[in-house]
């Protein structure tokens, strides 16, 4: 209540011409009112388009989780054709989801986590390798292939800090 009585008060200083007899009248004291509809102003443009703006803007912000998921699920499809079109023949007959493999490329050529993108957990892990003509990289492959088989694999978790120091947990 008391800011309205201050403001009633600046209201007071405010003084202002009278057009029709040309008295001098204090703004608080006048008594307005119009005829005819106000005549709009730039003002009143401008307040209109700040309004729009900001049901515009509330508009999309509500939708821009669904279009970025809709986003995202596009850019994987369009991934996943690329991926296809760039595999080789014989890994396409493996039916994998490209988001599945990483490429490792020595000495196994890639991993498959597979069930990692699509499924809630991972069912295989499956390391895939072609045979090369290289005479010291198959017996590498060879090696690993026995490791899993005999079961002579662990696992370790890693963490390399911002100086570059290894901690094995």
């Amino acid at each position: 209540m008391t800011e309205l009585f201050e403001e009633f008060q600046l209201f007071r200083r405010i003084l202002c011409v009278c057009p029709c007899c040309g008295n001098l009248v204090r703004v608080s004291d006048l008594r307005l009112k119009a005829k005819e509809p106000a005549i709009r102003t730039w003002l009143d443009d401008h307040e209109k388009k700040e309004r729009e703006l900001v049901e515009r803007e509330t508009r999309f912000e509500e939708g821009e989780e669904r279009f970025r998921e809709l986003a995202r699920e596009k850019g994987r499809k369009a991934a996943e054709k690329v991926f296809h079109r760039a595999i080789c023949p014989s890994l396409k007959v493996l039916n994998l989801d490209p988001f599945d493999v990483k490429p490792i490329l020595h000495p196994v050529d890639f991993v498959v986590f597979k069930g990692m993108t699509k499924e809630e957990s991972i069912s295989d892990i499956i390391l895939l390798t072609r045979q090369h003509d290289c005479p010291s990289l198959n017996p590498i492959r060879q090696q690993i292939k026995m490791a899993i088989s005999k079961d002579r694999y662990d696992w370790q978790v890693a963490r390399i800090d911002e100086q570059g120091k290894i901690t094995l947990e």
